[in-house]
């Protein structure tokens, strides 16, 4: 039995930084995970793929962006079981849940908190014959490497961020990019619109709007796509087609767990703490839902945050924590280090 003050299941980033601020409450965390490493879907499936909203990162890549959160959290020795699915999960009498892996594996915390992110998922695919028989052989629905587009022919379909991003990011990797979405307009950050925009006009992106793909040719590996626009039809020469119309999540086994759920998505209590309608157990990050919600990292930062300051609660009841700034406190790790606020800082907050 592995026991623990906060069991996070889903390590992706909004699990990792749950470690730190819990951390900083003196409170240890393990964290479950089906993926066979941390990060979640950044380390799983576009390790590769800048992001820009990330405060003080103009940008960053996925993969780095976790080993950035590993480095961040690691000073409170966080625990870990990945490549296990969490599957049941049961309240003691003394208040406490025992989680259980699909392997068997126990963990036991009076505090769970479930950041799961779009929870397993599987890519939505554009309906089109032949398509399957092409799958890794030219038509891929994930970009995990794109250096393995470097010099080719790349036709990318879609109309939100993913798409848009890719087209931009590969622009100066692969010999040709074209973006084809069904709409004129996107779906999209309006940056990231702007900049296909100029890249464009400069050359480097061919952009066919409105249009969509609807046959893929070649003989064994992809060598053309087809596609529609208005009354038109033509084949155009790639390499790679890349249809990238987001995943279809689904929250697995959580889903049985007795949790108010509202399209795919755990409901909570976001006035207060981000609990469910079940005291003890939270969902933070892209897994829940609530007025106003917006999947986006930081968001899942912030209630992770809040959700640390309210498990310390129950954890230790009636005992009141005064908040403290990094700055002035410092960082007590729980390997015995410790790193100090800089003193001209203190110095000019006292």
């Amino acid at each position: 039995m592995i026991k623990t003050d906060i069991l996070i299941i889903g390590a992706g980033p909004t699990g990792l930084f749950a470690v730190f601020e819990a951390g900083l409450l003196k409170l240890k965390c393990h964290l479950i995970d089906a993926l066979p490493q941390p990060g979640g879907q950044c380390s799983e499936i576009y390790p590769k793929k800048p992001i820009y909203d990330i405060p003080a990162y103009p940008e960053i890549l996925a993969g780095d962006l976790t080993h950035k959160l590993m480095e961040q959290c690691k000073q409170f020795e966080p625990g870990f079981t990945l490549g296990e699915r969490a599957e049941t999960i049961e309240k003691q009498e003394d208040g406490s849940f025992i989680v259980t892996t699909n392997k068997g594996t126990q963990h036991q915390a009076p505090v769970v908190a479930i950041a799961g992110g779009l929870g397993s998922f599987e890519p939505r695919k554009p309906i089109i014959e032949n398509l399957a028989s092409f799958e890794d052989n030219g038509v891929e629905y994930i970009i995990k490497e794109p250096e393995f587009y470097r010099d080719k022919k790349v036709v990318i379909a879609g109309g939100g961020d993913s798409a848009l991003d890719w087209s931009i990011y590969l622009s100066d990797i692969a010999s040709e990019v074209t973006l084809i979405h069904r709409r004129s307009e996107f779906r999209g950050h309006l940056d990231s619109v702007e900049k296909v925009q100029e890249l464009k006009n400069a050359g480097k992106i061919n952009l066919i709007t409105p249009a969509e793909v609807v046959g893929v040719e070649g003989n064994g590996k992809v060598e053309a796509i087809v596609v529609k626009q208005g009354d038109e039809t033509f084949t155009k020469p790639c390499d790679h087609f890349v249809p990238l119309f987001g995943l279809s999540p689904k929250l697995g086994p959580i889903a049985n767990w007795g949790l108010e759920i509202e399209k795919n998505a755990i409901k909570v209590n976001n006035a207060l703490d981000y609990q469910t309608n079940i005291p003890g157990i939270y969902a933070i990050g892209d897994v829940n839902t609530y007025p106003g919600k917006l999947k986006l990292i930081l968001c899942g930062f912030h209630e992770a945050t809040l959700m640390c300051q309210s498990a310390y609660q129950i954890i230790n009841p009636g005992k009141r924590y005064v908040l403290k700034y990094t700055t002035v406190s410092g960082v007590d790790g729980f390997d015995g280090t410790r790193k100090e606020a800089p003193k001209a800082v203190v110095k000019a907050i006292d």
